[in-house]
């Protein structure tokens, strides 16, 4: 059958059946014979003897992929399922009435300054950055995501430690009414847990945090807009002090927010244990 497998003069094409299938399924998730860490299409096929052709379309058909490889931290929270069950909750369910924010801190952004100039884009040749640079310095950024909007209010400091967390706190329930209920998602940061945190909740008495689990971060909806201003900003940035560094950052987020939009965030398969990724 054309297309099944890799023609081979004086040779016929094996076709696919389901015997050869299940062979094929199971010697993948067997290590190869001859030492390396993952098949490859071409092994797989000296190995079943059949064509390259064959085994792509049966792991194409059960989605495998060998080349890849996921790496994951699993919490030891002995609350886990409780503390990301009401997170979730706040996702799904939030109370009527109440504002949240998905908070957390980036640290120690670093201002890189390329000491060659950058060569632009031009038809066959990518971007190019020189690969000496000059540091000018870092900072931290602050950020308060709305997961119900995807506005996000933002924040630089010089330092990273708890007088600064509370301080970014306070505008953040600055922005809303004074008898709101505010619900704040962040992780389990020693900055996050100390007495000027503790004075602040005692003084808003509104205002309730809901710790992630240990290992668990990837819960809070803020680190994927995290991860958009690593890839939109900072990895490629050409920074000439930390002030031009603070100026971007907080140029990007005045601009995002005014045309942003919640992220589609949901857990596909509720009588599975959530895993952190």
């Amino acid at each position: 059958m054309v297309g099944l497998a890799t023609f081979h003069p004086g040779q016929p094409a094996k076709k696919l059946t389901t015997q050869m299938r299940a062979r094929i399924l199971a010697k993948t998730q067997q290590p190869p014979p001859d030492g390396s860490t993952h098949w490859s299409l071409r092994k797989m096929a000296t190995v079943m003897d059949v064509g390259k052709d064959l085994i792509r379309q049966v792991w194409q058909e059960a989605d495998l992929k060998p080349h890849r490889l996921d790496r994951y931290m699993a919490s030891d929270d002995p609350q886990f399922e409780q503390k990301a069950a009401d997170i979730i909750g706040l996702y799904l369910n939030p109370p009527q009435h109440a504002a949240i924010f998905c908070v957390d801190e980036k640290s120690a952004i670093q201002a890189l300054d390329r000491l060659d100039r950058r060569l632009p884009l031009s038809p066959g040749r990518a971007e190019r950055h020189g690969f000496e640079y000059y540091r000018h310095g870092t900072l931290s950024l602050y950020a308060a995501l709305n997961p119900r909007t995807g506005e996000v209010i933002g924040q630089t400091a010089s330092r990273h430690t708890s007088k600064e967390f509370v301080a970014f706190l306070s505008e953040v329930v600055a922005t809303q009414p004074a008898d709101r209920e505010i619900h704040i998602i962040l992780d389990n940061l020693s900055a996050h847990k100390t007495p000027l945190v503790t004075d602040f909740l005692n003084q808003h008495c509104n205002v309730k945090l809901h710790l992630t689990p240990t290992y668990s971060s990837w819960l809070n909806q803020v680190e994927i807009w995290f991860s958009k201003v690593e890839r939109d900003v900072i990895t490629r940035g050409i920074f000439t002090s930390v002030a031009d560094l603070r100026r971007k950052l907080l140029r990007y987020i005045r601009l995002y927010s005014k045309s942003a939009k919640p992220f589609n965030w949901k857990y596909n398969d509720v009588r599975r244990r959530i895993e952190s990724r």
